[in-house]
């Protein structure tokens, strides 16, 4: 006998409640998660219909109460049914209760108020209309705004009401008369708040080289054989990926089927969309965090109803209700951003995998630095491998500079900007081309590394950087390694070892006192907090209204700019030394794809790499763009000390306003996980990354294990015992699997 957990309503109201139903043994074979059934309900056994999103075989209630499922609903909503089985996965991958796998799928909380228009048109007939407007002519002080409005409807068979009376100046006293005596009608029609898209663009004609078609026909052949595979497209920056996605939409589209295109980051939407626009015109709707609630709302609905066939944005984009999926596209898959960060911390990769099998559909994912976990995959044949190994239009690659700061300290010079980036900054400002500076912000002040040797401190046991604390100790925060910050570099005995300080801001500052004439734009998040910062940045420096662009990561991801011919890559080693075992592949990813952004248009690029540590490995290859080479010394690396894709890791962290009670939770919890396996890899109870943020004390622990099935048992053992738990019910648990940053 099998029992099913049903929810009977998913109107966005009530996602927090489940009832627990029999499966009758006549209907085992029907009854699966996502599946919508007909159930009696409340005293009277009223039917109603609800969603299956979970079976299990031993029942949580008294089976002399619970009652049988009646049947399964034929020719139900697929798509329903579709984010059903979705939230069931999210919830049995990635650790979660149901209600927040479902409010994930199902993203609009609350419908939002419709919006209408009013609309004229003529009620009578074409003859009958202008007899009226010879009569009203006729009049020696006739009303004007009733002439415009009669002869604009002979020309045109509906007029908005907006514009009638704004830009044609008809009197809302004129429209309702001309109503009153049957002459016109007035109705109100619905319409959807649709996001700003700059519709002034001129369609271009883009021809595929050799490479682009062979990928995107290939591909296309197996979608017209009914062979729906995942595709990773390796090409280099500037290779033409964008293009070879088009071809494959437009195809896909042509059959009747719409496309879901994920992008990692606000900052790329308005050049992206404008891309697809180009294309493909109204079909293209976007989704972002910084619309309204009222525009997401209506772009679900324009999904819905088909007005649209292409929907465009981040993460959330995968859960736009399209009925007729065709193709999933995931832009820069390597983006830590595709992976939650908040419960449940899914990954829009492998989400998006189970979506396209549950819809019939491809996937094709994109990437100038695939990430290791992509990558292994195609190694494996999982994935078809498509490679694109030269520029679009037969440009160079940008040439590589690596500048040794090492040097440029015992020569004397100890800002942010070494004397060659300085000298070829001062080239391309009187060439009137365009530089861009990269800076990442990202773990600032997190590592303790040697100006003058370049040596960073380690932890000896998992081979990641120790993270500087204000109390002056070094950390790990994976095993929990502790020592005390030193004054003098353990390698060469120089006094100058500490943390990096810096920040675009500063380094905005440095250039124009360097560089006075030059323009200068800066853009991070505190010059993108606006809704459309981000595109005002973008599209002022893509029109040549700044020289210079400085930015974090937001500023070397996927952008095109022809003029662009230096770019400066200020500080490697803030990527490289992150408290993470994934600073090597960051570090990569980022260089290459700031390397990338040089020497698009007609004039070469050059790139500078400021680096303390100029014989890293990621560096090194970075530097000579070499993908499989970094690849080849990652995977080992990974594979010698047990990290993903060679194995995987559950991190589990216990969170409480009281301290005693987190330290308690977390030790009773290592405790069960030895009890249910004693051969798991466990490391912890320990302090998190932040021990103590907004007054809520944080432990972790982290179980490695190459069997992903074997963490998802634990995983469950966890959620049971935390059911049944009497004590410590003021203490959070979450799980998060293969996390991406550090907890």
């Amino acid at each position: 006998m099998k029992y099913a957990d049903i929810i009977i309503d998913i109107s966005h109201e009530r996602l927090d409640k489940t009832f627990e139903y029999i499966v009758p043994d006549q209907l085992e074979g029907q009854v699966a998660e996502g599946v919508q059934v007909v159930i009696p309900f409340g005293q009277g056994n009223r039917a109603i219909t609800g969603y299956v999103v979970g079976l299990h075989d031993k029942p949580e209630f008294d089976v002399t109460k619970l009652k049988p499922i009646a049947r399964v609903v034929k020719d139900s909503i697929a798509i329903e049914s579709q984010l059903i089985s979705l939230a069931a996965f999210i919830k049995r991958n990635y650790g979660s209760t149901m209600n927040q796998a479902l409010k994930t799928v199902i993203p609009i909380k609350k419908r939002e108020k419709d919006k209408f228009k009013k609309e004229i048109s003529l009620n009578v007939s074409v003859d009958q209309a202008r007899i009226e407007l010879t009569e009203l002519l006729t009049k020696k002080n006739h009303a004007v705004g009733k002439e415009r409005l009669l002869k604009e409807l002979l020309e045109i068979d509906v007029l908005d009401w907006e514009l009638a009376t704004k830009k044609l100046n008809v009197p809302s006293t004129n429209i309702r008369d001309l109503e009153k005596r049957g002459i016109i009608k007035i109705e109100e029609v619905r319409t959807f708040r649709n996001p700003h898209i700059n519709k002034n663009v001129t369609p271009k004609h883009i021809i595929l080289n050799e490479e682009q078609e062979s990928a995107a026909e290939k591909i296309k052949a197996d979608i017209d054989t009914g062979r729906k595979k995942t595709y990773l497209i390796h090409g280099v920056t500037g290779s033409g990926k964008t293009e070879v996605y088009m071809d494959v939409m437009e195809h896909v589209i042509s059959m009747g089927q719409q496309v879901i295109v994920l992008i990692p980051e606000i900052a790329l939407t308005y050049q992206t969309v404008m891309r697809f626009y180009t294309r493909f015109g109204d079909k293209v709707s976007i989704l972002n965090s910084r619309m309204s609630p009222g525009e997401r709302f209506d772009q679900f609905e324009r999904a819905k109803s088909g007005d649209v066939s292409i929907m465009v944005g981040p993460r959330s984009a995968l859960f736009t209700p399209f009925t007729n999926l065709g193709l999933i596209i995931i832009d820069e898959e390597h983006e830590p951003s595709y992976k939650s960060e908040v419960v449940p911390r899914y990954h829009a990769r492998e989400t998006a995998v189970f979506r396209a099998h549950l819809a019939g559909a491809s996937v094709i994912l994109g990437s100038a630095t695939p990430s290791l976990e992509a990558y292994s995959r195609a190694m494996a044949g999982k994935y078809d491998l498509i490679t694109l190994n030269r520029r679009a239009k037969g440009q160079d690659m940008a040439s590589v500079e690596v500048v040794d700061l090492r040097e440029e300290l015992k020569s004397g010079n100890r800002s942010m900007l070494s004397r060659r980036l300085l000298e070829l900054m001062a080239d391309r400002l009187n060439k009137k081309q365009q530089i861009m500076l990269f800076l990442n912000r990202r773990g600032l002040m997190g590592f303790v590394s040697c100006r003058a040797c370049g040596h960073v401190l380690k932890c000896p046991h998992c081979d990641v950087a120790l993270h500087l604390h204000k109390d002056g100790t070094m950390k790990c925060h994976y095993c929990g390694f502790t020592s005390m910050a030193t004054k003098t570099c353990p390698s060469c005995g120089s006094k100058y070892i500490g943390s990096f300080k810096a920040g675009t801001q500063r380094l905005e500052e440095m250039v124009k006192q360097a560089f006075p004439q030059a323009r200068v734009l800066r853009m991070d998040a505190d010059t993108t907090k606006g809704k459309d910062g981000h595109e005002e940045i973008l599209s002022t420096f893509a029109a040549h209204e700044a020289d210079v662009l400085i930015g974090t990561q937001m500023i070397v991801k996927g952008h095109d700019f022809a003029n662009v011919t230096l770019v400066g890559i200020v500080a490697a080693d803030i990527s490289l030394n992150e408290s993470d075992y994934h600073s090597g592949e960051r570090t990569f990813q980022l260089l290459t794809q700031a390397v990338g952004r040089a020497g698009r248009g007609s004039e070469p690029g050059i790139a500078v790499i400021q680096t303390y540590q100029p014989d890293n490995y990621a560096v090194v290859t970075s530097a000579s763009q070499d993908y499989v080479s970094f690849y080849e010394q990652e995977i080992a690396y990974r594979r010698l000390l047990s990290y993903p894709p060679c194995s995987h890791i559950l991190g589990i962290q216990v969170s409480s306003a009281n301290q005693k009670d987190a330290i308690n939770q977390a030790d009773i919890l290592a405790d069960l996980i030895k009890r249910t396996d004693n051969e798991i890899n466990i490391l912890g109870p320990e302090d998190a990354y932040i021990g103590k943020l907004k007054d809520v004390y944080r432990r972790v622990i982290y179980l490695r294990d190459t069997d992903y099935r074997r963490l998802v048992y634990i995983k469950d053992v966890i959620d049971r015992f935390l059911l049944e738990q009497k004590q410590y019910r003021n203490t959070m648990t979450w799980f998060d699997f293969d996390p991406i940053n550090t907890l």
